[in-house]
């Protein structure tokens, strides 16, 4: 039979064998213990608890005098059951408001790149260099290499022909910007996830997820560049009426690419933000008496969040759909609100005209209009962003029933009604901007506005998302703290 000594060694070595860096430190102990020997090296990371000063380790390491000092605390404990846990990567509020950051510089490429489509200096810059590129012209000379390159360009030779070096330059450094913009997020976002990752501040699937987002941040350049190219092709040369621009399919596949890692960046780090919260004892989306498992199991809770998230994806899906309206200029047209042309829908064969196909048997004809007429894309746009805003206000109408209001979280409830206040705005930013003609500073605001009602619609999801396993491990360990 061994003695108290041998058993509070062994389980002291147990967890010195098996401790790592701070934040994913192995405990061998009890409940019991935890009041004074509670592995303090990684506890103090939570602001509020606190060890005794006899028994504080502050290294993620001990020394062979603390760690000792440390086992031998054990030797009153031996009534206690032991209790071998591996308490899991919990991130600090630090990758949070890294990932939120990065949102941040999404969010401004975002506008950038909507400027710049509207300034029309997309296609100034007719090369893509990922490194040499990130210098602009430096010289009177190198400034002309440029503008010689341009000058090849179907716009210059239809639409820009008489534009000085002057006027060159000004729509040049708005797409270089724009360009310099996106190296500088994936610095900002690759950099530190390769620190983090080292130092093991995040979970392995965290890591793996953050990854597959800097794998979509290089993507997104060779995307951008694939948009690019479609504008410069010589066959627009060839085409009667054609006008230099880039392909809308294109353009919808970069915005939405960029809707995506805004999404992915801006949820996990709202999402780190609350599970760190959580853990250190914070209320869950200010609910103080129901239990996380009560609350997300009772059934208005859970239809609540489908609706949430289908209203999420529409909302996401009328963004999108704006990216053809910008591809085809179809804000130019029928400039009056509700109606178009004094009618709720254009005629059908201006909506589905047979002009739009290609195909000998016209079978074509229906998918070609939806995407590729400038009318009946306008108005796919009217309809889903109508649908979108009836839809939010009756998400947000939902909440004052009484069954529903005792149900949600009152963060919940309050991100409700800040999603419902954005459709608000966002909607009055696109008639503005259609009723005067597509001016550069609305419409620049009313894209900004699309990524801000995503922005509320997943802090919605964020206030309904069940708290993370290592939030729920680390909260419990918190928890006993406070009751020995």
């Amino acid at each position: 039979m061994r003695g108290p000594l041998q058993i509070a060694t062994n389980v002291g070595f147990r967890a010195f064998a098996r401790s790592s860096r701070v934040g994913n430190t192995l405990w061998a102990v009890t409940p019991a213990v935890l009041g004074c020997a509670k592995a303090p090296w990684s506890l103090g990371r939570f602001g509020g608890v606190h060890n005794p000063p006899s028994t504080v380790i502050h290294s993620s390491i001990p020394s062979n005098a603390r760690f000792l000092h440390w086992s031998r605390s054990l030797l009153d404990q031996t009534h206690a059951t032991t209790l071998d846990t591996t308490l899991p990567i919990l991130p600090s509020p630090v990758v949070g408001r890294w990932l939120l950051l990065s949102s941040v510089l999404v969010l401004g490429i975002i506008v950038v790149g909507g400027v710049t489509r509207l300034t029309e200096s997309g296609l100034s810059i007719t090369e893509w260099q990922p490194i040499t590129g990130i210098l602009p012209p430096l010289s009177y000379d190198e400034w002309m290499v440029e503008f010689e390159k341009y000058k090849a360009t179907p716009e210059f030779k239809l639409m820009n022909h008489s534009i000085s070096l002057e006027d060159f330059k000004s729509i040049f450094y708005m797409e270089w910007g724009h360009r310099v913009l996106g190296r500088l997020i994936g610095v900002v976002f690759v950099g530190p996830l390769i620190y983090f990752a080292i130092r093991k501040k995040i979970s392995k699937p965290m890591t793996v997820r953050l990854f597959g987002l800097s794998v979509l941040i290089g993507a997104q350049g060779l995307l951008g560049w694939y948009m690019v190219k479609s504008g410069l092709e010589e066959s627009l040369m060839d085409t009667p009426g054609a006008v230099p621009r880039v392909s809308q399919y294109r353009l919808a596949s970069h915005l939405g690419l960029a809707f995506l890692l805004y999404i992915g960046m801006f949820g996990t780090g709202m999402a780190v933000i609350k599970d760190f919260k959580f853990a250190n004892g914070a209320a869950w989306t200010g609910s103080t008496v129901k239990s996380v498992g009560k609350i997300l199991s009772h059934p208005l809770v859970r239809s609540f969040k489908r609706q949430a998230y289908a209203l999420t994806g529409l909302v996401f899906l009328t963004a999108l759909s704006g990216a053809f309206v910008a591809g085809l200029d179809a804000g130019l047209l029928y400039n009056e609100f509700p109606l178009m042309g004094g009618r709720l829908a254009p005629p059908t064969n201006e909506l589905f005209s047979e002009d739009f196909a290609k195909n000998e048997d016209k079978s074509d004809k229906w998918w070609r209009n939806i995407f590729e007429n400038p009318t009946t894309v306008q108005f796919n746009h009217r309809v889903l962003a109508t649908t979108t805003y009836l839809a939010t206000a009756a998400l947000y109408a939902r909440t004052f029933s009484p069954a529903i209001r005792s149900a949600l979280p009152p963060l919940t409830r309050t991100a409700t009604m800040a999603a419902f206040a954005m459709a608000n705005v966002q909607v009055a930013l696109g008639i503005t901007t259609l009723l005067y003609l597509v001016p550069v500073p609305l419409a620049a605001a009313h894209q900004a506005g699309s990524v801000m009602l995503l922005s509320a619609m997943v802090h919605l999801l964020v206030s309904m998302r069940n708290p993370g396993t290592a939030a729920k491990a680390w909260r419990q360990i918190i928890e006993i703290k406070r009751k020995v």
